[in-house]
């Protein structure tokens, strides 16, 4: 799942859409070939953004009832995954999405794509969805460094809360792993009769070609105490190599869920070679939805290594690991954000709230001990 849409008025121009496979080697001439095909504020070098083309398949009947059923009878968080995949959808660019316009439906492409254009004209520092697209790069290449620091062989792969996820399809690295999808049973029906779709259709029969080892789909609320339970009955193994992709989720629960949660997976260290990749709000942040975003972390690096993480590394929208050659304009918030240090919460410039997003991996084993 992922970030509403929020428009910040205060600065014009300026709208949060919020909620490949790269090997480490690659990130240098991929981020450079980036950098010189976008301007510092992610528009494109020559300041247009394609047409939206909506394939044929969202206007047959079947699909347009699914997604007319999402319109109408999702709760805002269960939507949240739609919009996600309109980001992903957009960004095509730099993001390989085959599916994602799909699973996005027309809607929720049509409004992001409008506040692309108008970023686009008001030349904005940050254009709509920028932030989705380096968070899933971010992932995908956390991603796969986890699953080559195991050394090859077999792993599997659980992402909570997975929405409109797509990365068992798109994504190679996953190739020797079984990917476990948990999320409400309403979502992953959805999701497979969507798919579904697309593999009765021709034209887009050559997207769907599964790249992970396995896809299993577990229908499971995690706020409640039976999901763990769930996914061993579907299949899951404790002990077995494990990358857990929690993306745009934990700022839905409560503090008690989400810290279950985390320590639910934590306790997996002292069985296997685990990796957490997770997002994590600041508190300010929890600001922008009082009725939506409940968990924060705002020191995500030392909550973790106190539940049983032996290593954790934070990073920011627009560090060098976490910047992907779209966030180069130094005045753009993100930035301005990370010249500041992290127990400011106040803005001193223009008393706004210091929203962060922290995108983070920690790891344990049995043979580590934690600081």
């Amino acid at each position: 799942m992922g970030w509403i849409s929020i428009c910040n008025c205060g600065r014009r121009g300026l709208h949060f859409y919020l909620p490949f496979c790269l090997r480490p080697r690659s990130w240098i001439r991929l981020r450079h070939v980036r950098s010189s095909q976008w301007l510092p504020n992610g528009l494109p070098r020559d300041s247009t953004w394609p047409e939206l083309k909506l394939p044929d398949l969202l206007y047959t009947d079947a699909v347009r009832e699914v997604h007319s059923m999402i319109e109408n009878e999702w709760t805002p968080i269960q939507r949240s995954a739609c919009q996600t995949a309109a980001g992903r959808a957009l960004w095509k660019q730099v993001i390989h999405d085959p599916l994602a316009n799909l699973l996005a439906g027309e809607s929720y492409l049509r409004n992001l794509h409008e506040k692309i254009k108008k970023d686009c004209l008001n030349n904005a520092r940050e254009i709509s969805g920028v932030i989705l697209a380096v968070r899933t790069l971010w992932f995908d290449s956390r991603l796969e460094n986890a699953l080559n620091s195991f050394n090859g062989g077999e792993a599997q792969v659980v992402l909570l809360g997975a929405g409109m996820d797509t990365r068992a399809y798109r994504l190679s690295c996953l190739k020797e792993s079984d990917v476990f999808e948990v999320d409400f049973a309403e979502v992953l029906q959805v999701k497979s009769t969507l798919l579904q779709a697309a593999k009765e259709s021709t034209n887009n029969h050559q997207h769907i070609m599964l790249k992970s080892k396995s896809i299993t789909r577990v229908a499971a609320d995690i706020k409640g105490n039976d999901w763990l339970e769930k996914l061993q009955l579907s299949g899951f193994l404790p002990e077995k190599n494990t990358v857990w992709v929690l993306e745009g989720i934990l700022y839905y629960l409560t503090h008690s869920n989400a810290m279950q949660v985390l320590r639910i997976i934590a306790d997996n260290c002292a069985q296997t070679n685990t990796v957490l990749l997770a997002d994590f709000m600041n508190k300010p942040s929890t600001t922008l939805s009082n009725s939506i975003f409940h968990f924060y972390s705002d020191w995500p690096d030392h909550l973790l290594p106190s539940i049983g993480f032996s290593h954790v590394k934070l990073s920011q929208i627009g560090d060098p690991d976490a910047d992907f050659g779209l966030m180069h304009d130094q005045l753009n918030l993100f930035n301005k954000l990370r010249s500041l240090p992290r127990s400011v919460q106040t803005h001193p410039d223009n008393g706004t709230p210091c929203c962060r997003l922290y995108l983070v991996e920690a790891s344990g084993s049995p043979n580590q001990n934690t600081p």
